[in-house]
């Protein structure tokens, strides 16, 4: 029940102060965020954990999220631009090396996974793993909670330049959302003491027998 109440503590921060996140919180949101549920198991994403002070002023240039250059870390969750045949074939050999079975046992797996996205084009596919960043950065805005570590969702960046300066490109990967971690300014936050806003849950949720 803890979890509700970390919950009704956080919110989308919009004013930091110079404290740094710890290396062993920061550890815990990247660990949770490698455990959040992914389709397939497949993760078709990579995170990158700024914490260099130029490089997050760099990127935050043509922003009006002032978060970016503030936060102690900034992470940049990017997605596949398409699912390969090696990404399978990844796949297949650590579940394999993870359960402790031959990679022959599991090809029935492999033929489904590769035979699905292979049916499908590249900009499905790349739609599809950008959906799939969004489950992790719901899974890091729980973790960051748990923690009591503040943290910012957003969109409002510049991805090209996102791209360019982290060298995304040549990863064939391509930023999608970002969310910063700090420590919430209490005096010029204006958001820092407001009530949770949110609609009664009932009006939320639909329970069907």
């Amino acid at each position: 029940m803890d979890l509700i109440q970390d919950l009704n503590w956080r919110y989308a921060t919009k004013s930091y102060s110079n404290k740094k996140v710890s290396e062993e919180k920061l550890n815990f949101i990247t660990e949770a965020i490698n455990l959040s549920a992914s389709s397939c198991g497949l993760q078709p994403y990579r995170v990158f954990a700024v914490d260099n002070t130029a490089l997050k002023e760099k990127l935050g240039a043509n922003s009006f999220n002032k978060q970016i250059a503030q936060s102690s870390h900034l992470l940049v969750f990017a997605a596949y631009n398409k699912v390969t045949t090696q990404h399978i074939e990844n796949l297949v050999e650590l579940t394999a090396q993870k359960q402790g079975v031959s990679t022959a046992s599991l090809e029935g797996l492999f033929t489904s996974l590769d035979s699905y996205f292979r049916s499908r084009t590249d900009q499905q596919n790349k739609h599809w793993a950008e959906k799939q960043t969004y489950i992790a950065l719901g899974t890091a805005l729980i973790a960051a909670a748990n923690c009591k570590v503040d943290a910012t969702p957003m969109e409002g960046f510049d991805p090209v330049l996102f791209d360019e300066l982290l060298g995304l490109t040549a990863k064939d990967l391509h930023s999608v959302v970002i969310l910063s971690l700090g420590y919430r300014d209490q005096e010029n936050d204006f958001l820092a003491d407001a009530p949770k806003v949110r609609i009664p849950t009932e009006e939320m949720v639909t329970r069907i027998s």
